[in-house]
């Protein structure tokens, strides 16, 4: 398995014109994002598409591992959405490691409204190289 960055990368690369283009920072190993969904993020009127904030979830996750140059890709994930997550909040969204083995990393994410609120979460197995 060959990884690489790629500026076009849906999530985070700077070249992708319809991309998300997240930028990530990382403190006591847990990595953050923020992201402010608009209406072209939208699944039902005013609410975020639900493959969007997994796509969140996923990518905080990955970019834990990546900032540490650890390549892996996602195996398996699994969501749990909490409220609607509404259209023009700022989200903010972590992601940390919960346990290594030998080829295999299980994470965690979580995001978060402007009120505080816990709106979805996820946990990952990412498969290393």
């Amino acid at each position: 398995m060959e990884i690489q960055g790629d500026e076009m990368c849906f999530a985070c690369g700077p070249k992708n014109p319809i991309g998300l283009k997240l930028k990530f920072s990382m403190q006591d190993e847990v990595v953050e994002t923020k992201f402010t969904p608009k209406d072209v993020h939208q699944g039902f009127d005013g609410i975020m598409h639900g493959g969007l904030i997994s796509t969140l979830l996923d990518e905080v996750m990955a970019n834990v591992l990546y900032i540490q140059g650890i390549k892996a890709v996602t195996a398996k994930m699994e969501v749990k959405f909490r409220k609607p997550v509404e259209i023009n909040q700022e989200l903010t969204v972590t992601g940390w490691v919960e346990r290594k083995k030998r080829r295999t990393i299980n994470t965690a994410s979580k995001i978060v409204n402007q009120a505080g609120e816990k709106v979805a979460e996820a946990e990952a197995v990412f498969m290393t190289k």
